[in-house]
């Protein structure tokens, strides 16, 4: 029986579905982690997580089991135990699973028992849910190895309890939202202290399509304080010293906690890192946008900048009779502080040019949406022919407040390969705007100082596709239209409840239901976006497009 452990805890990214190159990534850090007892890697690190319905295809299923066999007997070299997430099959059934190997062998399989299925998660589509797990040996230990999930809940922690165990080591796929860090401390600190045991809360970061995980992973003692915080947003290996004391019981002695980043730069880390592990892993040189002179496009160069590097972002202003002098001089001020690439292509010509074709069509109705729609769909297709002809992925500027509300053109603003704006409401986008032109956290690829000019900020918002066209024309300011979507779309509520937690009219509350709903249709053919609140367009949100519900009538 020993009395003292080395636990190294990988903190590492994934790319779902890269089997060789994740368990590459395991092995390098099995090598950086030589004097430790035990490794122990995020969930699923093997596969990538999560994996969704690769987990459906036999033929995946099959290279896992031959990609974790292999992995399994590479620890014959000298070097730690490893604790990988890994997938499982038995009797036909795919269990999201931790395997202990050591000298080559397979000392212990356990499998994940509470299978998230709400919000983001829908692991009950694909993997079966194990039995309440037994507790491993090692090296006279007994270790309970909660599965993510397993944590979260009580009743794994406390069968593990209750079976002896001594320490619980927990490998996540716990994604980022806002507010999320206060509620791991607590309910980590409060589950050690329930189950009267240390343990180790271990999470992946990187991004994943619409997903940004941020680490963030911890260690707290039986008595529920905090002995490790490790970074969060990137990867980082720590070696944990772990000694029982007199009384039997397990405690970890080092201390090493870091400062999580606050709001609003965990929101824009969230940003950068989601949109540069999608441009990266999809193999695009670097992204292209358009620079319109407004906070969004503004914004949106701004973490590309920081995340892929000036030379590989690169915007197009595309003016239109309507677009102002102001609106020309910021986007050219915007790209010279980011140092990017920066054209000016006028759309006049091809709006004229369709406009002529139109006309023995549309003779004898006044302007309208058909018109204005017209300039923002020939943006597109400018944008698209230079993302075809040069490969650079195609960013989409779009915030929230107008996903919301259908206040974006199909097949126009809203065309793209990647929303970084897309669960980001416009106020946040003010605030998100404000810090990064006064900060620039270690690490990002961007300059120091301001991305782009204040006048950008502080200008009304204007799609200017009619003259003297403001937002506030067709929606109420953002200051108060934005508590009025996070009540009617995060949190669910009806227009009744909305318009009293907001002071609201019920009028505009149930306008703004119907706009929200109507533009149901649009949403799904937008494209992805990284998620940030608890409640996103996309994964979290599937609502039936014909649906004649409304709790404003």
């Amino acid at each position: 029986m020993t009395d003292r452990l080395t636990i190294a805890l990988a903190q590492m990214n994934q790319k779902v579905g890269d089997l060789a190159a994740n368990a590459a990534a395991i092995l390098e850090q099995r090598r950086a982690a030589a004097g430790a007892d035990l490794l122990l890697v995020p969930e699923l690190q093997l596969t990538g997580y999560p994996p969704e319905d690769l987990v459906l295809k036999p033929a995946f299923l099959r290279e896992t089991e031959a990609a974790a066999a292999r992995l399994v007997a590479a620890t014959a070299e000298p070097g730690p135990a490893v604790a990988f997430g890994s997938i499982v099959v038995r009797e036909g059934r795919a269990y999201n699973a931790v395997i202990l190997a050591d000298e080559g062998r397979e000392l212990f399989v356990t499998l994940k028992r509470e299978l998230p299925n709400y919000g983001t998660f829908d692991e009950k589509r694909v993997f079966t849910a194990g039995p309440l797990p037994e507790v491993c040996t090692f090296r006279g230990v007994r270790i309970g190895f909660p599965i993510c999930e397993d944590l979260w809940l009580d009743d794994v922690p406390l069968h593990l309890a209750r079976s002896g165990a001594e320490i619980l080591l927990s490998p996540n796929g716990s994604p980022y939202e806002l507010d999320k860090d206060d509620l791991r401390q607590r309910l980590f600190g409060g589950r050690a202290k329930q189950v009267g045991l240390p343990l180790a809360y271990l999470n992946r970061v990187g991004g994943q399509d619409e997903l940004a995980f941020d680490g963030s992973s911890m260690v707290f003692n039986a008595d529920g304080t905090k002995a490790v915080q490790m970074r969060d947003w990137e990867e980082q290996l720590l070696l944990t010293s772990w000694e029982r004391a007199p009384d039997g019981r397990w405690r970890c002695t080092t201390s090493d906690c870091h400062a999580l980043a606050p709001y609003p730069e965990d929101v824009y880390l969230a940003m950068v890192v989601a949109l540069r592990d999608y441009v990266q892993r999809n193999g695009f040189p670097g992204v292209i946008l358009g620079l319109s002179g407004g906070i969004d496009s503004a914004l949106s160069a701004a973490v590309a900048v920081d995340a892929l590097g000036a030379d590989k972002v690169w915007g197009v202003m595309m003016p239109s009779v309507y677009t102002g002098s102001a609106s020309v001089e910021d986007a050219v001020e915007s790209a010279r502080l980011l140092g990017i690439r920066h054209d000016v292509i006028p759309i006049v010509p091809a709006v004229d040019a369709l406009s002529a074709m139109l006309q023995p069509h549309f003779a004898g109705r006044a302007p309208d949406l058909a018109e204005e729609n017209i300039q923002a769909r020939l943006r597109m297709v400018t944008l698209m022919a230079l993302s075809n002809k040069f490969g650079h992925m195609l960013l989409t500027t779009g915030n929230k407040s107008e996903m919301s509300v259908g206040y974006a053109t199909l097949y126009g603003d809203m065309a793209g390969g990647y929303s970084v704006l897309k669960d980001a409401y416009k106020t946040t986008v003010f605030a998100l705007s404000r810090w990064r032109n006064a900060h620039r956290p270690e690490g990002l690829l961007g300059p120091a100082g301001p991305v782009m000019p204040e006048r950008v900020i502080d200008k009304p918002p204007s799609a200017e596709l009619r003259a003297d066209q403001k937002d506030e024309d067709s929606l109420p300011p953002y200051d108060k239209l934005d508590p009025i979507l996070h009540g009617l779309v995060d949190l669910e509520l009806s227009v009744h409840e909305v318009a009293e937690r907001t002071a609201s009219d019920r009028a505009t509350v149930a306008q703004m239901e119907k706009l929200v709903l109507r533009a149901e249709y649009k949403r799904r053919q937008a494209p992805p976006g990284v998620k940030i609140g608890g409640r996103n367009f996309g994964r979290d949100r599937r609502y039936p497009i014909t649906n004649g519900f409304r709790t404003g009538q």
